[in-house]
């Protein structure tokens, strides 16, 4: 009788793991800060408008968008088409909005371009915007990785591929588990690595 309790306990205490488990992927506490960092990575350019959202709400003084440097698509690279874009769509706030050219292709990398990025605007704190999956991974990233900054972030949702109740569509199950295979990897290998 004890196992079964025991057994029955512990299914209980993984399934309400699992069905919370979205969430806890999500950090969107957004601060006010002296700039704003969209990273690379963007789908249907969710990221960007909320950046511009936040730009726009006083939540920084500048934005800067990760962009790669080292992939092309049609002849451009991704930052090439991304400055462009930025040109033409930020609007007043384009004075206040630049790229910032990156290379690689995972956050830990991307950390030492946003460093070099944020060396002109000499900010205190930074408010990471990125997709609502990749808040919580990424925030434990760049405060880890650049602690000289005070670090927030913001997440910019898209139904199309995530959700916290991830079981309900393929695409959003997909992306909970490779957020999680990616955060676990980070906490257990990437974040003792020098």
């Amino acid at each position: 009788m004890k196992k079964l309790l025991l057994i029955l306990v512990l299914a209980a205490a993984l399934a309400y793991a699992l069905y919370r488990s979205g969430d806890w992927l999500v950090a969107d506490r957004p601060q006010q800060s002296d700039a704003i960092v969209v990273l690379a990575g963007d789908i249907n350019d969710v990221r960007y408008g909320r950046g511009l959202q936040l730009l726009r709400e006083g939540y920084g003084q500048n934005l800067r968008l990760d962009a790669s440097a080292d992939l092309t698509k049609y002849g451009r690279t991704w930052a090439e088409a991304a400055s462009d874009f930025v040109g033409a769509s930020a609007g007043d706030l384009a004075p206040r909005a630049a790229v910032c050219p990156i290379a690689e292709n995972s956050t830990v990398a991307e950390t030492k371009y946003v460093d070099r990025c944020l060396e002109e605007l000499h900010p205190q704190s930074v408010l990471l915007v990125t997709s609502d999956f990749h808040t919580a991974r990424a925030l434990s990233i760049f405060s880890h990785k650049l602690p000289q900054y005070r670090w927030s972030a913001a997440a910019a949702r898209d139904p199309k591929i995530f959700g916290e109740r991830w079981w309900q569509h393929r695409e959003w199950a997909k992306n909970w588990l490779m957020e999680w295979e990616r955060t676990l990897w980070w906490h257990l290998v990437d974040r003792w690595r020098k």
